[in-house]
């Protein structure tokens, strides 16, 4: 004889939200995840975010079908009690498994390797111009074609992150670390780290890595409050010397956004020399070792410092176009405080995101962000696809009255400075004073 299910409530499962102690429910079974957010492929923060509470719908998001079958090694027994599902997630879940079945999240086109070829070629370019040409117009292409060959190789490591664009996960491994490290040096490791936080809690202030650019930028009045990073784990707090940055952010959005690489870079390093914990350490630090190599030797060639300092910044500020793509899809959405939600997955999705609307043979330029609400609920999804699942998201969110934003490439960049503006008038508000360190009070002191 079967021995009976046992319950509990989602107000007790809300209580095993902490590390050393993590609980999540998907379907309505309960899985004890506390010793394998230590292994988790996606880091431990999306875990610990979406603890203690239902995350069907993100599991489904982020998880091919063979996920489902170790889920029981971390199934501890229980049940939820009041476990339901909105109409919102049921069509959601169904739209998923009509993909699964039409084979869409398998088919990845021949893009990837058009872009690889791509890649090759104008590298293949960009050095022969420095090394064979005499002409100082010359180098400034070859930097600003270093520029856009970064940006092609982002959008591949971006896709490699998601899913497999090579046919194993050994190929794919090397194609990050190639796409990545070597040829654009931003580390993989910290790319997947910080974009799966992106994912998981789209939009929020507090939680979202993607909208925490003080002391340079702010989407909302509500960092002048001096919010705590729960990805950076550290205060960002807005004193005088952010409120004088900030109240301009709407006029150097722009020029700071050329030479945003730099922060990358940096990022880069930081998690790699960290006592975090690093898949592939060594792989990650031996890839910035050779972009550290071959980009600054491919610079020192040029004839004299005008020119180098010429091509790094052509090319930094071609690739700053990427840099503010990246901006466009999210600065002008619904913005929320707190940790993100399982229950809501589609609509948190939705109401954080901006379509780009373009033709198809721009499709190129946008690398999948002109379609980052479909990108958002089906990150697993190739990028060829997604143009062809979208009149079925804009129909599901037609039928549930949730937003459907669109804009053309130009009115997204007049949303965004909008916002910042927004912001940068509030923040020159002198009557709402900034909270006084010790620096503003050296420095304001006086007799």
């Amino acid at each position: 004889m079967a021995e009976p299910k046992k319950y509990i409530t989602s107000d007790d499962l809300k209580t095993h939200n902490k590390p050393g102690d993590l609980w999540i429910s998907i379907q309505g079974k309960v899985y004890d995840v506390t010793d394998w957010s230590k292994s988790h492929p996606g880091g431990a923060l999306p875990l610990l975010s979406l603890s203690g509470q239902d995350v069907t719908d993100a599991f489904v998001a982020f998880h091919p079908a063979t996920a489902w079958h170790h889920l029981d090694t971390f199934f501890n027994g229980l049940y939820l009690q009041d476990y339901a599902v909105s109409e919102v997630s049921k069509d959601y879940r169904r739209l998923v498994a009509e993909f699964s079945k039409l084979g869409l999240f398998d088919k990845k086109g021949h893009g990837v390797l058009l872009s690889f070829c791509v890649i090759l070629f104008l590298l293949a370019t960009s050095v022969y111009g420095v090394l064979r040409s005499d002409s100082a117009l010359v180098h400034l292409l070859c930097g600003g074609m270093m520029g856009f060959i970064w940006i092609q190789s982002g959008w591949l490591g971006h896709d490699s992150g998601h899913y497999k664009i090579m046919p194993t996960k050994g190929l794919n491994r090397v194609a990050q670390i190639l796409t990545g490290n070597c040829l654009a040096g931003i580390s993989i490791a910290w790319w997947k780290w910080n974009h799966n936080a992106h994912h998981i809690s789209c939009n929020s202030l507090d939680f979202d890595p993607d909208l925490q650019h003080m002391p340079f930028f702010v989407v909302s009045s509500k960092f002048f409050h001096s919010l705590t990073s729960c990805f950076y784990e550290r205060k960002m707090n807005f004193d005088a010397v952010s409120r004088f940055l900030i109240s301009y952010q709407h006029w150097t959005f722009y020029p700071v956004m050329c030479i945003a690489r730099i922060n990358l870079f940096a990022q880069s390093i930081v998690l790699l020399l960290s006592k975090r914990k690093v898949p592939y350490r060594g792989q990650e630090i031996l890839g910035l070792l050779v972009y550290w190599i071959w980009y600054p030797l491919l610079v020192s060639c040029l004839p004299n410092w005008g020119e180098r300092v010429m091509f790094i910044l052509a090319s930094f500020a071609v690739t700053g176009i990427q840099h503010v793509q990246f901006c466009l899809n999210h600065f002008s959405s619904t913005i929320y405080l707190g940790p993100p939600t399982g229950n809501d997955w589609f609509q948190k999705q939705t109401s954080g995101t901006l379509n780009i609307e373009c033709a198809s043979w721009m499709d190129w330029f946008h690398g999948g962000l002109q379609f980052q609400i479909e990108h958002h609920l089906f990150p697993r999804l190739p990028r060829c696809q997604l143009r062809k699942i979208s009149p079925f998201v804009v129909e599901l969110c037609k039928k549930h009255n949730l937003p459907y934003n669109i804009a053309s490439f130009w009115e997204a960049n007049v949303l965004t400075v909008r916002t910042l503006r927004n912001a940068a008038l509030q923040a020159r508000d002198l009557t709402n004073p900034v909270p006084k360190n010790l620096v503003w009070e050296a420095v304001n002191t006086h007799g």
